[in-house]
Formats: C-alpha cells, structure tokens, sequence
C-alpha cells in the first residue's frame, strides 16, 4: 500500500533546468515538466510488472495462480462481469449468473468495478485470460509510478531517491504476495494521489479545487478497493494528527480550509457513493459482518518483518510453512529493518516527514499484531490490541489486523526516498531552495533531508549510503509469480453446444457445483464463456440464514452428496430420499441440464449423477443429463 507523507509547506524542486513556472500556483513555486528521468522510471516500473506476471504471459489461456487459484479465476469471472454487463447494459452492482436462483451482491463483494467496466472491451475483444494478465501487472506500474510521481514532486529532490521508493511502495514483498490472485489489493494507484490531496488541503484560496479533487479521487477508490481506502483513510488521520501535534501554529493557520475542503470532499464522494453503498449493505443479498468474525484473529506474526516473503529473490518457500500461513503483509528482511530504523534515527531531528513516518510505522505496527501476540509461527499468551476489540463492532469486524501493516510498508518506502535523497545531499554543498512566504511555515525545518546550509563534505557517506540502501532492497526483487496449469472448459461449453438445452430462465448446472472449495474449474466454465448461462452455487460472499456473511452459497443435500462423494472417492448407497432431494434442488436452482466434464473424479461423479437422475448422454466431451422431464 502505498502511503507516502508529505508536507504540504513545502515543494521542493530539482535542477533549474528541471522545471516551469505554475501559473495556476499563487505562490509561484514551479513545477517540474516531466523529462527523460520519468520515462526512463516508468518504463522500469512497466518491465517488472511484465516481469511478476511472466509465468502467466508464457501460456496466458492455461496459467493461473498456483497460490491462489480459487482468487484467481474469482477475479476472471469479476472481468467478464464487467464486460457482461457493458454488453447487456445491466446493473453491474448485482449478477444473477452466480449463485443462480439468488444472484450476488456484487458491491458486498471485492468486484473491482471500477477497473472492470473500464477493461470491458479487453475482455470482450481477449477474454479474461489477457485482461487479468494485463491488469495484475498495470496496477503494480501504475502504483509505482504515481507513488513516484508524489515523491519527486513533492516530498524529495533527488530523481533516484523518488524511484527507489516508487518501486518498494509498487512492488513491496507484501504487495506482490497479494498479486497471487487478488489485484485489488495492488491496485493502489490512487492512494498516494489521495494522500498527497489530503496532506495539501487548507492552501489558501484552493479550498474547493481541493475539496472537489478529493472527492472524485476516493469516490473512484471506493470502485476499486474499499479495504485499503479504509487503511489509507487511517495512515491520513494519524499523519494529519502527528503534524499538528509536531506544528500547531501552522495547523491553526489551516484548520479552517482543511475543515471546508474536507468537507466538501467528503459530501462529493458521499453524494456519488450514496446509492452503491446503501446497495452494498441493503441491497438483495447483502450481509451484516462475517460469521465468527473469521479474519479477527488474523494478525502479524513479528518474526514475519525481519523475514524474506516467497516471492523475491532471497525468499523461499518454506517459510509458508511456518510464519506464512496467513498473509505476507511485511516481509521486509532484516536488512531493510535495520536501514529503515538507522534512516529514522538518522533524519528524525531534521525532517517533519521522517517523524511522520515513525509515528506510522509505531502505530500500524502495534495495531496489526491482532488479538494474540505471534513469533515465528506460535501463537503466544500474550494479549495484543485486538484482544480489546469487539468481533461484532461495524466495519472492524471485516477487517484482518495484519493488513494494517500495509501502511507500514508505505512508512517505509517513504524513509527510503528519503533516506536515498539526504544521502545525496551528504557529500556535497547544496545550494538551499528558494523559499516563498508558504514556505515560512516550516519554521526553518524541511520535509527533506537536505540541511538549510552546505554541509560539510564527507564523501565517503554517499557510497556507504547507496550501498546499504542497495543491500537492503535489491533482495527484495520480485520473482516471477507461481502459476499452475488449468484446462479450458469442455468443448461443449465453449463451442455452444449447450445452447439447445438451456433456454431463457434456466440454468445449467456443472459438477461438481461450484464452490470456494471444490468447484474452481466450472467456475470458470462461466467466467470464460461470458456469463452466457448462470449456475448455482458459486465463489463469493453472501448471506446465511442469520444474515451474517459466508464464503459461498449455503449448500443443499444434492451439492453436499456431490462434496463428499468426491473427497470420499467412492459412491455411498443411495437412497429414494437422496433422489427426491436431488428433483428438488435441481427445481430450486431452475435446472435443464446437468453436466460433466473431465474431472479427476469423473468416474465415480458419473456413477453418483447416474445413481440419483438416471442413464447420462454422452454429448461431444461431457456427460450430460436432460432434467427438465423432472423438474418441469
């Protein structure tokens, strides 16, 4: 998560050759033209997104993620939900070609609409295969560079110091980690735009520019993640308070305009949200939290910050053994701890944004060791913050207290941009920047690392410095992610062949039945056919019977037998109850055809279909059974 801290008394510039005057700016500070330093970062940060996403690019039409394949072809299926729904012009807020007869609430599910209807044309032109790809790997760039962007314009001189922390904060270890199937959590590209309107609001004369900027920026953010604009919404609480806490006379001086751009953000953002929001917790099929408070417990193991994640080039798998069980949000390396606490010691007397910085790392450290204290796998006796929290408080009771560390890793990938820039500024004289009567509030200390007057020269800090810095990141490159081989649907399900059996209001019901468990291959028999049929069952989030949320759809005696049919490897004996069971799901589900693919356990599915609905047609490449005689 990218989650940079910057001053709003202060734009530091580079080179004079480097920028032009803002016209725009009341107070004249320039603005820097982007130059061949940017393209040349951005055309990095471009190639290691192609680089993560290798192992998919080789066979695109095959690969999923071998670490999260149920996420993966979620996400498959969320891109054809877009299309589907640019196509058809239906409301993209619910799908009922999921979960059939009862549908999905698609904004109480991380659906990404706001990439997805955009991406709509990829999708209907390629497939989700190519959109997926693509996307994983735009979102990792894109996070980088507009992380960059901020960076360089607002909170460091040095170009260098700017794209080392624009790759951390795109490419972070636990950043990547989630790129194994779930790209809205990579999907960070507006965070630090965000943060930098945030951070900027109260400049005289700009209150509604910014007021309104902010507004569509989170309104757009609540389309593409909610969670970690939640998580970003409380790095900018703790940051703001720290500032004013550390500069309470210049916050005076902006109370007001912060509190009316603010404002009229937040009722911009409302005003546009109010109607998918109201969806998202009122609308059919909405649920109130998530059963047992299912993620509560989630924190962040301590050894896991000094540890190297799977995927980069010093990790190694067998850390998932251990300390990897959950989710690996940190996973720094011991040599990147140590940089950043030597930079914090370093900069903390001479830079606001390293303080800053600190008071995040301190926080959101602390908050995310959840209810229970962990190290190095075990689950101590020791209570941590979460223990104090109530499972059933709203909104909290949805959220995993190890991906609080996010905002650590953004922490970090600011001290590093800062960390590279004061070194720069270490073994030479700097002229100071010119400063305007905004700049004054700064009191004679700088967001940036470089000291008001010429240093002394000690040349030997430049080389030591971009070394250690060197050494603490470059193990931290990511590796190509893990991805498995899955065969396309049957013939007869992307050629058409089910057309003639499956008219209008019907569905077609694969087995096994889809689920977060064991249905991932029919699954995506919808996803990569574009929704054409619905199915029952599903990979989702909705309601039980208690309106609490949980992961798929309440199972039925029919898709219940099929589970344990397959996990069991052998047909139980059947009953006349199993049979009319089965009638009355099939009616429930508003069946005419059940079919079977190829499938690991296809042999004893065949028997277990054949036991409770009669002989199968062997139609091209499937096993298929004609209902509707039953269930009409």
């Amino acid at each position: 998560m990218a989650v940079p801290v910057v001053d709003p008394s202060l734009n530091p510039t580079s080179a004079p050759d480097a920028v032009v005057p803002d016209p725009a700016d009341p107070h004249g500070r320039p603005r820097r033209r982007p130059g061949r330093a940017d393209a040349l970062a951005i055309g990095a940060y471009v190639l290691i997104g192609v680089l993560v996403c290798l192992n998919y690019w080789v066979d695109v039409q095959h690969r999923v993620s071998s670490h999260l394949p149920t996420d993966h072809s979620w996400f498959e299926w969320l891109f054809t939900h877009g299309a589907y729904s640019v196509r058809h012009l239906e409301n993209p807020l619910f799908s009922a070609r999921q979960n059939a007869p009862d549908g999905v609430n698609m904004m109480a599910n991380t659906s990404l609409l706001g990439m997805t209807i955009p991406l709509a044309p990829i999708t209907l032109l390629f497939g989700p295969q190519v959109t997926y790809a693509l996307y994983l790997g735009g979102a990792l760039a894109a996070t980088a560079a507009t992380s960059y962007w901020m960076l360089s314009r607002h909170l460091v001189r040095s170009r260098a110091g700017a794209f080392v922390g624009g790759a951390f904060l795109g490419f972070a270890p636990g950043i990547v980690h989630h790129a194994n199937g779930q790209p809205n959590f990579v999907s960070n590209f507006l965070l630090p735009v965000i943060v930098a309107r945030v951070l900027r609001l109260g400049r005289p004369g700009r209150w509604r520019r910014d007021g309104l900027v902010l507004g569509l920026l989170v309104a757009y953010q609540i389309f593409i993640n909610e969670e970690m604009l939640l998580l970003t919404a409380l790095a900018c609480l703790v940051a703001v308070a720290a500032y004013v806490v550390q500069r309470p006379r210049e916050a005076r001086a902006r109370v007001g305009g912060f509190l009316a751009a603010l404002g009229l953000g937040g009722g911009l953002a409302l005003l546009l949200t109010a109607y998918p929001i109201w969806y998202q917790f009122n609308g059919p099929q909405s649920y109130r939290g998530l059963q047992g408070g299912v993620f509560h417990n989630w924190g962040e193991d301590l050894m896991a910050f000094v540890t190297f994640a799977r995927d980069t080039v010093a990790g190694d798998e067998a850390v998932e053994k251990t300390i990897g069980l959950t989710e690996q949000n940190t996973w720094f390396g011991w040599p990147l701890v140590l940089v950043a606490l030597a930079a914090l010691v370093l900069l903390w007397r001479r830079s606001l944004a390293a303080r800053i910085a600190g008071v995040l790392v301190v926080v959101f450290t602390v908050a995310a060791i959840g209810p229970k204290v962990r190290f190095n796998g075990v689950e101590t006796t020791i209570d941590g913050p979460w223990a104090y929290i109530s499972d059933d408080l709203p909104l909290v009771e949805m959220m995993m207290p190890t991906r609080l560390t996010l905002v650590v890793t953004g922490a970090v990938g600011v001290l590093l941009a800062l960390a590279w820039d004061a070194v720069g500024g270490s073994g030479r004289p700097r002229v100071p920047a010119p400063r305007t009567a905004a700049d004054d509030t700064v009191a004679g200390e700088t967001v940036a690392t470089a000291p008001s007057g010429p240093p002394a020269r000690r040349p030997w800090i430049r080389p030591v410095g971009y070394a250690a810095i060197a050494l603490a990141v470059l193990p931290l490159f990511p590796r190509p992610l893990p991805a498995q081989h899955m065969d396309l649907p049957p013939h007869f399900i992307t050629a058409g062949g089910w057309r003639p059996y499956v008219p209008a209001g019907r569905t077609l019901v694969p087995v096994p039945i889809p689920s977060n468990v064991h249905g991932l291959p029919t699954l995506r028999w919808s996803a990569l056919t574009g929704h054409e049929f619905p199915v029952p069952g599903g990979y989702f989030i909705g309601p039980n019977e208690l309106g609490q949320g949980v992961f798929g759809a309440p199972n039925r005696p029919t898709s219940t037998l099929i589970y344990a049919t397959m996990d069991a490897g052998t047909v139980p004996a059947l009953t006349e109850e199993n049979r009319r069971q089965a009638v009355t799901d099939l009616r429930f589900w508003k069946a005419s055809v059940v079919v079977l693919g190829a499938h690991p356990r296809e042999a004893v599915l065949r028997d277990l279909m054949t036991g409770l609905l009669g002989p199968a047609q062997r139609v091209d490449d499937v096993w298929l059974w004609d209902v509707r005689p039953l269930v009409d």
